[in-house]
């Protein structure tokens, strides 16, 4: 140790002394040459699309001894019956815990950990996935269990029992972490309590959730024409191409997924306050409808988001962080979604005794977009910061593989990956100064906050009316709900 230790020093002084040729270099960094970025061209994945509609996508990776693979489902949370909110939670869980026809989930917990592989179900808001993970020569056991679990999952009562459980418990804590009320609570205003993006799982409606529920919405979704099949790995195509025709080719089509009729019913601009007696800082959310990603002005309004609200260089950080000491963290933007509008959001913390001045503070910078535009200074800086963490989203075919994925299941173009680069690298100023008029609108936004009231530097109401958020959790069925307490001032 002592003997690398001298090695390391002796290096570490020699590289500390000038050359000749460092001599000669400039000293300004503004002089420094920057090449230009690499042509980007990922490796792309075979597609194939079976005769029932099943569309797979194969992509070769040689690097270890691993075949991954994951069975994407037209179908999630955002169309399950209001009365039912949590349903898919657990029918995610439950597909994988209640095993199959032939095993139970504990069994094939059992059989896979010998093998260190890994067969996983999960949903989103609209879909469902089943997954596998495994050594290049277990491949085919595990992929049996793959398959029957996608085919014939059982549900056993028991699995959805603890499920219940499960989430009744996260339910009793949902209030105890001020970040996620903020969160949770801030989408109920940009889309509307009753959204199926926004709503929440209570008491009630995990405890109406039977077994044939999550039988009935398996038959009804899991068909091959509203399955995208990926798969990545130490493979080769003809051949994985070939067992999965034969796998998968007789399956017949079903009836398509239903596509979701969603209203957003943002809730009226103005101020809303959650009382929070037992914190001494002020979580902020200003919201209101965004874009989807098809939008012709995503482009810039990533440009905007980054230079405006987007890392430590960003204008609300230097200003309302640095500058003014308003905020311990601050930033923001145009949000976007897939195949539904984002959210514009801007989130702030704040110690309680700064909370109406952080939120004046805020107002300020977006007043300033008007007088003082994003400068082509800072739109060059955010392109730059774009473009050079960009490749880092892509750099290993799995990450390439989910993204095509993800654009074949929301109908987007096959190369929108490719064409992200040349898009931001063509934004110029008037286009963020475009987005900004057309996107963010302070008369417009819905103003969150969660933080102690009595610890205000001024009362919320000072800025205009007020509405309280109540966020008193309902009693399980057959319980007696406690008498509110009594709301705190504003």
């Amino acid at each position: 140790m002592r003997r690398h230790a001298l090695i390391f020093t002796v290096l570490l002084a020699a590289a500390c002394l000038p050359t000749p040729r460092l001599a000669a270099q400039a000293t300004d960094w503004k002089q420094v040459p920057i090449p230009p970025l690499h042509v980007f061209h990922p490796q792309q994945p075979k597609r194939i699309e079976l005769p029932n509609g099943m569309v797979i996508f194969l992509q070769e990776d040689h690097e270890l001894p691993l075949i991954d693979g994951t069975a994407r489902i037209r179908g999630g949370s955002r169309s399950e019956p209001a009365g039912k909110t949590g349903m898919l939670d657990m029918y995610g869980e439950v597909w994988r815990t209640g095993g199959t026809k032939s095993q139970t989930g504990d069994q094939l917990d059992d059989f896979l950990e010998v093998r260190a592989a890994k067969v996983e179900t999960n949903n989103t808001a609209d879909s469902t996935t089943i997954s596998w993970s495994c050594l290049k020569s277990d491949l085919d056991d595990v992929f049996k269990v793959f398959i029957d679990l996608l085919r014939n999952p059982e549900f056993r009562a028991d699995k959805l029992d603890l499920a219940q459980r499960e989430m009744a418990d996260s339910i009793s804590r949902r209030n105890d972490d001020v970040g996620e009320i903020a969160g949770r609570e801030s989408l109920k205003l940009a889309y509307g309590k009753d959204n199926p993006y926004a709503r929440q799982a209570e008491y009630a409606t995990i405890a109406a959730v039977t077994r044939q529920d999550l039988l009935d919405w398996h038959h009804a979704h899991v068909y091959p024409n509203n399955i995208i099949l990926g798969v990545v790995g130490d493979f080769d195509s003809v051949a994985m191409e070939a067992k999965l025709r034969q796998v998968f080719g007789d399956w017949a089509k079903g009836p398509a997924a239903k596509s979701s009729d969603i209203q957003f019913t943002p809730a009226k601009p103005g101020y809303y306050l959650i009382p929070k007696s037992d914190v001494n800082q002020s979580n902020i959310r200003m919201v209101e409808l965004g874009i989807r990603r098809d939008n012709p002005d995503y482009f810039a309004a990533q440009v905007f988001n980054e230079a405006f609200g987007g890392g430590f260089a960003a204008r609300l950080v230097q200003s309302i962080r640095t500058a003014k000491g308003l905020a311990y963290s601050v930033g923001g933007g145009i949000g976007s979604a897939f195949d539904h509008v984002g959210v514009v959001r801007l989130a702030m913390g704040t110690k309680s005794g700064s909370t109406v001045e952080a939120i004046q503070g805020l107002y300020e910078e977006i007043d300033k977009l008007k007088t003082n535009p994003i400068s082509d200074d800072e739109i060059a800086r955010a392109k730059d910061s774009i473009l050079n963490s960009f490749i880092f989203n892509f750099d290993s075919p799995e990450k390439v593989l989910r993204e095509k994925m993800a654009y074949e299941f929301y109908g987007y173009p096959p190369d929108f990956l490719e064409r992200f680069r040349s898009a931001i690298e063509k934004v110029q100023k008037a286009d963020v100064e475009r987005v900004v008029t057309k996107y963010l609108h302070k008369d417009q936004l819905a103003v969150l906050v969660v933080g102690n009231t009595s610890e205000f530097d001024k009362p919320l109401s000072s800025l205009g009316a007020v509405t309280n958020v109540d966020i008193t959790i309902p009693p399980p069925p057959g319980e007696k709900e406690e008498a509110p307490a009594a709301k705190p001032g504003q």
